[in-house]
């Protein structure tokens, strides 16, 4: 039978009954998803091999395991099939990470995240059938890159091609209703809402006419949102 350290105030079986997720692996990047999920309302069953890790969440989080992932009867156990979503942040133990993924598809979890650690590991996720593949690493520096260049104040990209970007208003936009301006026809690009110091952000419409001061967050193909920050 296997064998684990559990923490918490409840049992990981009602968990799954109520809208609650399960982090596998609290190293840095789990840990930081499960306090930030914590923090948003959302329960969290903690799981990590480590027992000075563990031990560490006892009370961040509702309810902390230590326990080997790899195992299925061990996931049985704590009734992680009964979850319907599921975060692989193990990023130190790349066989671990992926026998992991293989027994949550297995299970039927509908929803599963699971870390990427390179490229080469990101595909053998995709091609075992992982919908999510995160690549926090990789992700970060494409988004530090951007705000290293000082043209934009916060780059998101959403999916492979597509990007919200947060940048200061181009002067060719000040003053110049936004349908008059054509935004979308002349950069493929759509200024999607505006910040104005003092009043907060507002949805852009064809009639809304840009100050100086105001931030504009833009929305499109990535090379494009990228081409339109750089417009002076």
């Amino acid at each position: 039978m296997a064998k684990f350290s559990l923490f918490g105030h409840s049992q990981p079986a009602r968990m799954a009954e109520e809208d609650a997720v399960v982090v596998i692996g609290l190293g840095r990047f789990g840990s930081s998803l499960a306090i930030e999920l914590m923090e948003s309302g959302t329960e969290v069953l903690g799981i990590d091999a480590d027992e000075d890790i563990v031990q560490a969440h006892n009370g961040l989080l509702t309810h902390v395991v230590r326990a080997d992932s790899t195992k299925e009867e061990t996931l049985r156990q704590l009734s992680v099939p009964d979850f319907s979503s599921v975060v692989v942040a193990i990023g130190g133990d790349i066989q671990a990470n992926i026998l992991t993924a293989s027994l949550l598809l297995k299970m039927g979890i509908p929803n599963i995240w699971a870390k990427a650690v390179s490229e080469p590991h990101g595909k053998i996720l995709e091609q075992l059938g992982v919908a999510h593949v995160v690549r926090p690493e990789k992700e970060m520096g494409k988004r530090v890159a951007h705000l290293v260049r000082g043209v934009m104040q916060d780059y998101i990209e959403i999916g492979e091609n597509f990007a919200l970007v947060k940048m200061a208003t181009p002067p060719d936009l000040v003053g110049v209703p936004l349908g008059q301006a054509r935004v979308r026809a002349t950069h493929f690009v759509t200024v999607t809402a505006y910040n104005r110091p003092g009043s907060g952000w507002s949805y852009t419409t064809v009639d809304t006419v840009l100050e100086a001061g105001d931030t504009i967050l833009v929305a499109g193909e990535s090379r494009r949102v990228e081409a339109f920050s750089l417009l002076r």
